[in-house]
């Protein structure tokens, strides 16, 4: 008799195990060379959106733009609403308590000294990052920047304006010139829109606590440009090998004084082998990784102004197979895999031990990969 209640007990036991930590004890015991990525909240594709001040009398050339949904000036929003659009009213107030957001580009700093030859990218990544429930805006974007803007807003799952704007409504050349990055975003943000739903919950090597330090921007800055993958976290996590805290005796200021080259040690210290990502071929593209080690989205940045060719890919994960979205290859386009060339479709794909590997032979100004085990 005693035995059989001994057995009950531990039944009961099991029904009442909760479901989230059986599943984090799977994912403990079921790939020891996997590490276990601790869910931060999950956010939904989050499409920027353009804030466009060509006034009303710009209608008819918005619509031919396709665009339908748009933020105007409050001053203005009754008279797009009339018109049949999707408008929505942005005063004063909003603009100036927006955080401004650095132009996605290859920049040269003429006033720092480097020790290497990589090429400085201004990109805003770490600043999603940093603060993923802040509110942005880009503006006075230089003609042909607002896709990438735009690519690099909704790759990390931000609130952010597009600000295109028309400095002269009465000069043509002006107003063609907006109309026509109106054109090249709008129809970018329309096949965003129609993509796959996929868990935004970042996949990360290690963890950075915040704790305020002053250093702690320009570091997720240089981590970021070196595709070193973290998580933002108020205290350590148990879960994971590395957790760094600035100002500790193992990471002090002194080391973090200089950002590069304690990237460069975070790195060694995960060990590339180790590392859930790692581009080959290219020392402009930025990536950001989401979702989890069985289906995951991969989002490739590329601020260089052109294509970039033959880039190797290697991913460590379950994965299996890729499905590839090209943004870019013809400017203000995006193709899926169903109509890209045989060219534009992943190459010499490798699964083994663990690793998923593939070549992206042309790359845009954006590319997305989404990774399954089966169909992704």
């Amino acid at each position: 008799m005693r035995r059989l209640v001994a057995i009950a007990f531990s039944l009961s036991l099991l029904w009442c195990w909760p479901v989230g930590r059986m599943a984090e004890t799977r994912n403990r015991t079921a790939d020891s060379s996997v590490p276990v990525n601790p869910e931060p909240p999950t956010t939904m594709p989050r499409v920027p959106r353009i804030y466009w001040t060509g006034g009303p009398e710009t209608m008819d050339a918005v619509k031919k733009a396709g665009l339908v949904e748009l933020a105007v000036p409050v001053a203005e929003l009754d008279a797009w609403k009339r018109s049949g659009f999707k408008a929505t009213g942005i005063d004063p107030t909003e603009l100036k308590g927006r955080r401004p957001l650095a132009i996605p580009k290859l920049a040269g700093r003429g006033n720092v000294a480097s020790a290497t030859r990589r090429p400085w990218i201004d990109a805003n990544g770490w600043l999603f990052t940093h603060h993923p429930n802040g509110h942005f805006i880009h503006n006075e974007l230089p003609a042909g920047k607002a896709e990438l803007a735009a690519a690099e807003a909704y790759a990390y799952g931000t609130d952010t304006l597009i600000s295109l704007t028309v400095t002269d409504r009465s000069n043509p050349a002006a107003l063609a010139a907006g109309v026509e990055d109106l054109k090249g975003v709008t129809k970018m943000l329309e096949l965003l829109r129609h993509l796959p739903m996929r868990s935004r919950s970042p996949i990360a090597d290690f963890t950075l606590v915040d704790n305020k330090s002053p250093l702690i921007d320009e570091v997720l800055n240089l981590l970021t440009r070196r595709n070193l993958l973290y998580r933002i976290v108020p205290t350590p996590v148990k879960d994971y090998a590395i957790n760094i805290r600035l100002g500790s005796p193992e990471y002090p200021d002194s080391d973090a004084a200089d950002p590069s080259a304690f990237a460069q040690l975070i790195r060694r210290r995960i060990g590339d082998e180790n590392r859930s990502l790692r581009i080959y071929g290219s020392e402009v593209i930025i990536g950001h990784l989401t979702g989890d080690r069985d289906r995951a989205r991969l989002h490739l940045l590329n601020y260089s102004g052109r294509e970039a060719h033959g880039l190797r890919i290697r991913l460590r994960g379950n994965y299996r197979i890729g499905k590839l979205h090209n943004f870019g290859l013809d400017r203000g386009a995006m193709a899926d895999s169903s109509k890209l060339s045989k060219l534009s479709k992943l190459e010499d794909e490798m699964v083994e031990g663990g690793v998923y590997e593939f070549t992206i032979p042309d790359a845009g100004y954006y590319t997305i990969v989404d990774l399954g085990t089966d169909s992704p």
